[in-house]
């Protein structure tokens, strides 16, 4: 709040740098979770409380070191804390345990990733050149390709539950799934509306990490993956529905209106465009953590940015798509799906 003792009647009131200062140590707050994330503490603690020496000797950390950092993770509420021990707060104990089916801790190694990238952000806006290439996540190191779709599959999970309760494919037979990553998605909207099979449209490197998710879901009946890239790949005919989900993010906007136009003319009449991302309002701004993954999506991709989507459905219009609208995901999601009928 700001002090306004001093302020004279009728003045602005005095600018509170509280804010700032927030601001220039988030990332202390960040790397503790993500750090406690890494070393799986929230697992060791599954099965009751334990005293910082315990934690550091199961983790083969410095007891000094391990109760500081104990106590910063309870300040946080990460964890409770009690007559010098230590447990899971029921956040942690639902979101970050890697046996609950509301895990989002693959999702978050993906932040924990992107940690050094973000250090290069003065440099980025310097060569307006990504800090990070995409080729080293996207099939060149097969590790770290690894990493990147088991975490987005982690992440795709929550988002494609809320999407399939917000998509209605019922009497539709044939999906394509455009860049769709693991294959999370296309999984559960199969399992959901059992008439619809899904191709998925994927990279070779993410698409043979993909096939292994897949079979492990029991869906290779419902789901195929087709290796190729969405630039310029075929995108077939006869489908129901063309699904185009994290992907504009990543392109600019003469390559999001190739990928309406095509999805468009691959479908049949009465046919669904979904298209979902992380969207700001128009203008650019707001929602504030739409237009910071703005930034993120330039550090790790060429074209990298955020549209609006006022935009994606002024492009759909121009492409002859109908029936426009945009359904928000629930919080904390901050996805927006963006639908286009073929007429």
């Amino acid at each position: 709040m700001s002090d306004s003792s001093n302020t004279p009647r009728g003045a602005a009131p005095r600018p509170d740098p509280g804010a700032i200062v927030r601001l220039s140590t988030a990332y202390w707050d960040s790397q503790t979770l993500l750090t406690a994330n890494r070393l799986r503490i929230f697992d060791l603690l599954v099965d009751g409380a334990k005293s910082a020496d315990e934690v550091a000797a199961a983790l083969q950390l410095d007891p000094r070191a391990a109760g500081l950092f104990l106590r910063a993770c309870a300040g946080l509420g990460l964890l409770l804390e009690g007559a010098g021990r230590f447990q899971n707060s029921p956040a942690s104990a639902m979101f970050l345990v890697s046996r609950s089916p509301a895990y989002m801790g693959g999702a978050i190694r993906y932040s924990d990733q992107l940690y050094a990238t973000w250090g290069s952000l003065e440099d980025a806006l310097r060569s307006g050149c990504p800090a990070l290439p995409a080729e080293t996540y996207l099939g060149d190191d097969p590790e770290r390709t690894r990493t990147f779709v088991q975490a987005m599959h982690g992440r795709a999970l929550g988002i494609a539950r809320a999407l399939v309760g917000i998509l209605d494919l019922a009497g539709r037979r044939a999906m394509l799934d455009v860049g769709g990553g693991p294959g999370t998605y296309s999984v559960l909207l199969t399992e959901k509306f059992p008439e619809l099979r899904s191709e998925v449209l994927e990279l070779p490197g993410v698409a043979a990490v993909a096939r292994e998710i897949v079979a492990a879901a029991g869906a290779t009946g419902r789901v195929s993956l087709r290796d190729g890239d969405y630039h310029h790949s075929d995108f077939g005919s006869g489908k129901d529905v063309v699904l185009m989900s994290g992907m504009f993010h990543r392109e600019t906007e003469r390559t999001c209106r190739n990928l309406i136009e095509r999805a468009s003319d691959c479908l049949v009449k009465g046919g669904l465009v979904a298209v979902s991302d992380v969207f700001t309002d128009e203008g650019g701004t707001h929602p504030p953590f739409a237009a910071m993954f703005g930034l993120n999506m330039m550090l790790t991709a060429p074209d990298g940015g955020v549209h609006s989507d006022a935009d994606v459905m002024r492009w759909m219009a121009d492409c002859g798509l109908r029936d426009l609208r945009v359904v928000p995901l629930p919080p904390p999601m901050p996805h927006r799906v963006v639908l286009g009928v073929k007429p």
